[in-house]
């Protein structure tokens, strides 16, 4: 389950913040790390301890250096996109560790136990994808070389209801 997790981490990331210095490859990252811990159940990437720590280590890193702050928030952000993508606050013990104790809850990790709502929501992330890719021109060399090299999407596709609207409706 990585492409649902990763493609709607960045269209909602995108669509909330509308900023195009959030590096979105991190963003991305962020929204399937927690996946690492998937074969042992579901951990402290589950909790929401985890990104509030990283997003406190990128604020501590990143004091006086605004730009770089901005791209590097994208990583906590996506890891908050995985625990609501993932509703993973309806694992109580596991989502307030350690605040209501040491231990997880029992049994696997939810992206194991949706049986075939996994492949439906993975077709879901693709089509989606397809969408973004679209919405946000990554057709077009150019923006796509940029997004490779920087994480960045570029600014004519921020806000607007189509593609590359520069914010202007027709």
């Amino acid at each position: 389950m990585f492409i649902w997790f990763a493609v709607l981490g960045v269209v909602i990331t995108w669509a909330v913040f509308q900023s195009p210095a959030i590096d979105y490859r991190l963003v991305a990252l962020g929204s399937v790390l927690p996946v690492v811990e998937v074969p042992f159940g579901a951990g402290p990437l589950h909790a929401l301890v985890a990104p509030t720590a990283v997003l406190v280590v990128v604020m501590a890193a990143t004091v006086r250096r605004r730009l770089v702050r901005r791209r590097w928030l994208g990583l906590p952000i996506g890891m908050y996109m995985h625990l609501v993508v993932d509703l993973a606050f309806t694992l109580t013990a596991t989502f307030w560790w350690p605040f209501l104790g040491w231990s997880f809850t029992p049994g696997p990790a939810p992206e194991l136990d949706r049986g075939i709502w996994s492949v439906v929501m993975e077709l879901a992330g693709l089509a989606l994808g397809w969408w973004a890719w679209r919405r946000f021109g990554l057709d077009d060399a150019q923006r796509r070389s940029r997004f490779l090299r920087t994480g960045q999407l570029d600014r004519a596709v921020m806000g607007g209801p189509g593609p590359r609207s520069g914010g202007r409706t027709p």
